[in-house]
């Protein structure tokens, strides 16, 4: 199937009731991205030309994280998944062929999965093809319904279903392909006859069936893939699924992560080959850390700090908008912020790079090869030259900069005398 004859509606327009929160539900994060991304990421990988967002709660604050060249439209009142995909129908204008809805709810889902569904979808000539799962407890699933013959007849969603509904193991992950005007052609006969009075997308499948369509499913194997979010405990189910995918995926590259349970990487993070994190270790997603270093234990690197090669940062430090250049040791607590720090310097135990002065966030220059005494305060903006060094305890006042070749000592800091 050619990739113009699929679009992509993702249906992002939900309250996220359960969630009880001010945010937008898509917009929560899962490894430090908003769940949305991962969505609008999977159908760029599937190169999927045309794609409708359809947003509704909150919906500005949402259609900030979209790409330019996605098409939105709004679902005033929301009023279902079917009312949803019918919202989107203008927005196709004369597109003919398969739509693919997704939920922007529904970050963990993988290329290959999707592929694999369209392509049982095409090489069949379905109608109607949906990703199933089987569970043994599937409580808050829709059960998959079928007829004397095996085959799908309906969906009962788990709200609506009878007891002997409820104990049907297969179940629908929501993810399913459409011929497109057959879709748009069963809206007509759907009714909002459920307790939420609601049009449901997939009532549309007994429809099919009534009209002798043609529907099959394709079987998930890991049903973590479609785990939706739609609470702060599915939320954290999410986090820890995508958490080791990050993980694994780093070790893969080459990077050893002593204690994989315990180390917190956010999506986007580059590592390097031969890096060694150690238990304990908060990684933001826009941080670089070169090759051949050593962080960690307890160590926390955030705001798009870069650190080069052969690094060493250590024990209970934080680092925050930050570069350290290769061969650098900061190998015990203290907290470094806004800094920039050469080529082999060495940050004693206990140092702090003072960077806040209750207005403006400043600049702390460490020079190459400076050595930082322990429990050294610097109160930025500063800078500490070449080769220069500072006593244990010192305390370098803002704008005493501090000449190449230079030790300082004491609170405040003043030049050693010979």
């Amino acid at each position: 199937m050619k990739k113009k004859n699929i679009a992509c509606i993702i249906l992002a327009a939900g309250r996220g009731e359960r969630m009880k929160s001010d945010i937008p539900k898509v917009l929560h994060p899962i490894c430090g991205r908003p769940m949305l991304m991962f969505v609008l990421d999977l159908v760029e990988d599937l190169k999927i030309k045309k794609v409708i967002v359809v947003l509704g709660h909150q919906h500005t604050e949402v259609r900030k994280f979209l790409k330019p060249g996605i098409k939105v439209v709004i679902q005033k009142r929301l009023l279902g998944t079917a009312d949803a995909v019918k919202v989107a129908q203008a927005a196709l204008g004369n597109f003919k062929g398969t739509i693919l809805v997704l939920y922007a709810d529904n970050p963990l889902l993988k290329k290959e999965t999707i592929k694999q569904l369209l392509k049982h979808h095409r090489e069949n000539n379905l109608d109607a093809t949906l990703l199933t799962a089987k569970l043994e407890r599937p409580r808050g699933y829709g059960r998959i319904l079928r007829d004397k013959y095996a085959s799908i007849c309906g969906i009962a969603e788990e709200k609506d279903a009878d007891d002997f509904q409820k104990d049907i193991k297969e179940v629908n992950t929501g993810i399913i392909c459409f011929n497109k005007d057959k879709l748009y052609d069963s809206f007509r006969y759907i009714k909002p006859n459920n307790r939420k009075k609601e049009y449901y997308l997939t009532d549309s499948i007994s429809v099919f069936y009534k009209k002798g369509y043609t529907i099959d499913g394709v079987k998930l194997l890991d049903i973590n893939e479609a785990l939706g979010i739609n609470s702060r405990q599915d939320l954290a189910k999410a986090n820890k699924i995508m958490q080791r995918r990050i993980n694994e995926e780093l070790m893969k590259e080459g990077v050893t992560i002593v204690d994989p349970d315990s180390t917190f990487i956010g999506y986007g993070a580059k590592i390097g080959k031969d890096t060694i994190i150690y238990p304990f270790t908060v990684i933001g997603s826009d941080v670089k850390i070169g090759k051949r270093c050593q962080v960690g234990p307890f160590a926390h690197l955030r705001g798009a700090s870069v650190i080069e090669n052969d690094v060493v940062v250590g024990n209970f430090l934080e680092i925050v908008r930050s570069k350290i250049s290769s061969k650098t040791l900061a190998k015990h607590f203290g907290y470094i912020g806004d800094s920039r720090i050469g080529y082999q310097v060495n940050i004693g135990a206990g140092t702090v790079t003072a960077n806040f002065d209750g207005l403006n966030k400043n600049i702390t220059v460490i020079k190459d090869k400076a050595f930082i005494g322990s429990d050294t305060v610097l109160i930025a903006p500063v800078k500490i030259g070449k080769r220069a060094r500072t006593g244990a305890g010192a305390v370098v006042a803002k704008n005493k900069n501090v000449p190449d070749g230079v030790t300082v000592v004491g609170v405040p800091a003043r030049p050693l005398k010979k």
